[in-house]
């Protein structure tokens, strides 16, 4: 890619997985067929990412507002995650990744947050790439998370309002610790956030691809990863002039 470089590749890029069930429909597949193609796409997009250099890779994996869909779908979206750990925890490990979790995990239940917390902690001293995966979460709902916390600790008098500020809320997020993505990516065509990374996506740039999720190979990777690379990131200022010769 042309203009790919090791100084053009972003440090963190965000992906709202989307289209697993378009692409099963399309096929005249069960829904939780797309799922289970989509799961390879994952492990396609992490080794892409590592051998990019990317530094963080965070996936939308199931959102809080997924809970709605059928019993039967979330039931097979929760074994496809049981799975995922179990099967790829060890190779993911091997390859020096990193996972982190971000999403509520005050109301889940049965063996998913005990595998989810094996995942932080078998992974926790790697330095590779770091696997972010968004389980269970919502934008609005971190951010109210948030925000009780740091009214509790202005209510206890461990805080001071007025020492309320971007940097202090960055902190109580679930991301703390991690730089806002450069850049998120949405596939299947569609055009929203979708309640993903609201805060840290702030200045983020934004490239949706028509290609549904199973269908996010390499190429579609790296042809995002070129569009952002031809951005220019002014995070709220301007761009500095070029000055023509003999001016």
């Amino acid at each position: 890619m042309q203009n790919l470089t090791a100084t053009t590749v972003p440090e963190h890029v965000a992906i709202i997985m989307d289209g697993n069930g378009r692409w099963a429909n399309a096929r005249g597949l069960p829904r939780t067929m797309g799922h289970r193609k989509g799961v390879e796409t994952v492990r396609a997009a992490v080794k892409t990412a590592g051998e990019l250099g990317i530094r963080y890779l965070t996936l939308f994996a199931f959102s809080s507002e997924n809970w709605s869909r059928p019993a039967a779908e979330v039931s097979d979206l929760m074994g496809l995650l049981k799975t995922f750990i179990r099967r790829d925890l060890a190779d993911l490990h091997r390859e020096n990744v990193r996972i982190r979790v971000i999403g509520d995990r005050s109301n889940l239940r049965g063996d998913i947050l005990p595998l989810l917390v094996e995942a932080e902690e078998t992974t926790r001293a790697n330095t590779g790439i770091t696997l972010v995966i968004a389980f269970n979460y919502g934008a609005r709902d971190e951010m109210t998370r948030a925000m009780r916390h740091l009214a509790a600790e202005v209510a206890e008098g461990r805080l001071r309002p007025e020492d309320i500020n971007p940097q202090r809320i960055a902190a109580t997020l679930d991301t703390s610790g991690i730089p806002d993505p450069d850049l998120i990516i949405r596939t299947s065509g569609e055009e929203r956030l979708s309640n993903f990374l609201l805060w840290q996506g702030a200045y983020s740039e934004l490239i949706f691809v028509p290609e549904l999720w199973p269908d996010f190979t390499r190429e579609t990777f790296l042809a995002a990863l070129e569009k952002y690379a031809c951005r220019e990131r002014r995070f709220g200022g301007v761009s500095e002039p070029t000055l023509a010769v003999g001016s």
